[in-house]
């Protein structure tokens, strides 16, 4: 021992892995490395072996972690759909399918559901991604992303109204079923703030049961989502091709790119005390709308979005806490997304109502809807000078499963950045198409 330094003399570097086990660290699964994942194999399938799955946030962390990198590495090696969000798609979509057919263990479908419904994680990371997003944004950008993403939105909504109708009554199922059961829905803003207050309304002008109206419009929510998954990755990949179309996170030329990896990055030190500052932050952000949502019955998310918006033009965040919420968000970003959309496809999508959807009057007119809606935005944002790509995409929102919806179509099209926008669309939007939906009902009954 060298008295002096108080270190080891004769110290010497560590000694290196051998290189074979280096070359199997170097081989992932998502982001986990290859003998780390088959040691979380080991030990679930040791946990189902002794009956010991729990509900608890541990035993969720490694079993939505195998099963959403799993699905998303499947998805990226599956030919033609890799380029169009088959990773999202496969990690939301698949698992749903495996507990229908009774594939997924009983024990771990009840430990997912349980914990994915009680601790509500899904808003946990809409509320990292969301303050992250707004935080990292540049001012200019924020008051002109929000004041014009509207007209696209709006025009889009009632083009697509119109074309689904439309289309309702070209394949025999009528003006009025297309327009209440199939095309409302899909523009409803998910389930929870869409497709139930939604039924509730139509059950008090119809007097048929809610429950009964809930079952025939809830697929037409499932299989929206769907096909706005899939376009939103068709976007993504066009926009490689022509990258004049795209911003790449952005909505107008004029915008600085919000880039979550690069703020994440930069060289400035930033303490560990205030990344974790800036996540309890975004949760009482979001804990502040929750408490808004019990006395006003305002949506959580959209009062979140509104105070974190604020707080940016207001200059009431320091620059270190707005980098430190990028590095929150980053890491939701890449550790959270799979999972989650695993905890989705699992608690959250029922095969079966999927598939009720699956009747080609219905897939025509749920096509028609989302797809006008979607080319609406793309063509009014090239007139008023915005990137046709992100604008669609934000629009391909306004179709999607609420906040599920979000995440999924946000992963395919790779523009998370886009968050607090698409929370526009569907909560917004969501809330105006329901509104204008049970007046409409109202008129003619």
């Amino acid at each position: 021992m060298d008295m002096m330094t108080g270190t080891l003399a004769d110290e010497t570097p560590a000694a290196a892995p051998p290189k074979g086990w280096r070359r199997l660290g170097a081989l992932r699964i998502g982001i986990i490395p290859l003998p780390i994942y088959a040691l979380m194999v080991l030990v679930v399938a040791g946990l189902l072996a002794v009956d010991d799955i729990r509900t608890d946030i541990l035993t969720n962390i490694l079993i939505l972690s195998l099963g959403g990198f799993t699905a998303a590495e499947i998805g990226r090696h599956l030919p033609l759909v890799r380029r169009i969000g088959a990773p999202a798609i496969v990690a939301t979509f698949v698992p749903s399918y495996l507990v229908y057919a009774g594939i997924l263990p009983m024990p771990v479908i009840a430990s997912v559901t349980a914990f994915t419904k009680q601790s509500n994680f899904l808003y946990l990371f809409i509320s990292a991604i969301i303050v992250g997003s707004i935080l990292g944004m540049d001012r200019g950008m924020l008051v002109r992303g929000f004041l014009k993403i509207f007209v696209p939105l709006a025009c889009g909504s009632v083009a697509a109204a119109l074309a689904g109708t439309a289309m309702g009554m070209i394949v025999g199922i009528g003006a009025e079923r297309a327009f209440f059961y199939i095309v409302v829905p899909i523009m409803a803003g998910g389930v929870g703030e869409g497709a139930i207050p939604l039924s509730i309304g139509y059950a008090t002008l119809t007097g048929v049961e809610q429950g009964r109206v809930f079952t025939q419009i809830l697929p037409s929510v499932m299989m929206g989502s769907l096909t706005a998954v899939l376009i939103a990755g068709t976007l993504n990949h066009v926009g490689r091709r022509y990258p004049a179309l795209t911003g790449e996170g952005r909505l107008s030329p004029a915008d600085v790119r919000f880039d979550p990896a690069r703020a994440a990055a930069e060289p400035v030190a930033t303490p560990l005390e205030h990344v974790a500052a800036a996540g309890l932050m975004a949760v009482t952000l979001y804990m502040i709308g929750e408490l808004a949502h019990a006395v006003l019955h305002w949506p959580a998310p959209i009062v979140m979005l509104a105070i974190a918006v604020a707080l940016k033009l207001a200059r009431l965040v320091p620059p270190a806490f707005e980098r430190s919420s990028a590095k929150v968000s980053r890491f939701f970003s890449i550790a959270v997304t799979y999972p989650l959309l695993f905890a989705i496809g699992v608690s959250m999508t029922p095969w079966e109502e999927l598939i009720d959807a699956f009747r080609l009057d219905n897939i025509a007119v749920i096509v028609t809807t989302v797809a006008t809606l979607i080319a609406t935005g793309f063509l009014i944002a090239r007139r008023i000078g915005m990137y046709p790509i992100d604008v669609a995409i934000v629009n391909a929102c306004h179709s999607g499963q609420g906040g599920t919806g979000d995440v999924a179509i946000l992963t395919a099209a790779e523009r998370m950045p886009l968050m607090p926008f698409a929370q526009i669309a569907t909560r917004i939007g969501g809330a105006i198409t329901v509104l204008i939906a049970l007046v409409a009902m109202h008129a003619l009954r």
